[in-house]
């Protein structure tokens, strides 16, 4: 990153000091480039199903919650940003929470950086996991290099594109599970096609607004392919099937199917949206990030309450 120029007049920074701010510059970036706003996002659904099943707060849980919480967010967000940087530079909502546009100088870093803080806590969830937990981490792992990196690039591909975000948010709550050796019901798996499908509409949806700048960059997405309005509309039916899905899983499951709505309702007023005004998606987009919090608060106190009701239950 770049350093603010030397302020004429005073003394030239000392070496130390240019070093201190550097250390600064690139830590910021990295931490903007992380989406902390998401966060929660893969770090609760692997903290609630290792929970839900062990019942206890063990190293394992801590270790599996801190990997998903940062440095999993850094490598899928970071390699994103460092191989869609041509796009970034036409895309305006690039440059603050809703994505950071990185200095060339700081793409090394990056991946660098992603790799260093992955590499750790990788070794540690397969030394202490099983065959399956490990098929289960690679696959999760897989779908956060190859939705961005060159090659693959997953992301330019419709549908796969959705397919693969989705899998980034439920494969930490499918690894926690495993991980903690659940019995994998039918009304958890309603639970998971449900959250599945959450995914799928939320990525669909957020690619709508990104249809003019994509395409100028040459990218291909689910929106680009089916245009706006098809997508939003596709985005609205799958939030509503997830809430269906949720109304036959156990109690207190059906008082979550409610959450689906709020989501179809800010998608719904972009219903007609055309391809010329995507961008106007926007506003649903940054109320979807509003809602994430809402929901997590509320998943969170139903958790509580399955937990209340069966205590000797595990996921």
């Amino acid at each position: 990153m770049t350093l603010p120029d030397d302020v004429p007049g005073q003394p030239a920074p000392t070496a130390p000091a240019r070093k201190g701010r550097t250390q600064t510059s690139v830590l910021r970036a990295l931490f903007v480039s992380s989406r902390p706003l998401s966060w929660i996002n893969t770090a609760f659904p692997f903290a609630a199903g290792y929970l839900m099943t062990t019942r206890e707060v063990d190293v394992t849980f801590v270790i599996g919650t801190l990997y998903f919480l940062i440095p999993y967010n850094l490598a899928m967000y970071g390699i994103n940003d460092v191989f869609d940087y041509e796009s970034d530079l036409r895309n305006p909502r690039k440059g603050g929470v809703e994505g950071a546009l990185l200095d060339r100088r700081m793409h090394r870093p990056t991946l660098i950086a992603a790799a260093a803080t992955n590499i750790p806590f990788l070794v540690y969830l397969v030394i202490v996991g099983s065959p399956l937990s490990w098929l289960v981490l690679a696959i999760s792992v897989f779908a956060v290099i190859a939705y961005s990196a060159p090659v693959l690039r997953f992301k330019e591909r419709p549908v796969v594109d959705s397919v693969t975000s989705s899998t980034h948010f439920v494969s930490p709550a499918i690894y926690g599970l495993v991980l903690a050796g659940a019995i994998f019901t039918p009304q958890l798996w309603l639970v998971l096609a449900a959250f599945f499908l959450w995914g799928l509409a939320s990525h669909a949806f957020g690619a709508v607004q990104d249809i003019v700048a994509d395409r100028e960059g040459g990218i291909g997405s689910i929106a680009t392919a089916f245009g706006g309005a098809v997508t939003v509309r596709l985005s609205v039916i799958s939030y509503l099937l997830a809430g269906v899905l949720l109304l036959f899983t156990a109690w207190p499951g059906p008082i979550a199917a409610i959450l689906a709505l709020p989501y179809a309702a800010s998608c719904a007023p972009f219903w007609s949206v055309t391809d010329a005004s995507a961008e106007t998606a926007n506003r649903g987009w940054k109320r979807f990030l509003l809602f994430n919090f809402i929901s997590g608060f509320i998943v969170t106190l139903l958790f509580i309450a399955y937990w209340i009701g069966h205590p000797a239950a595990g996921a």
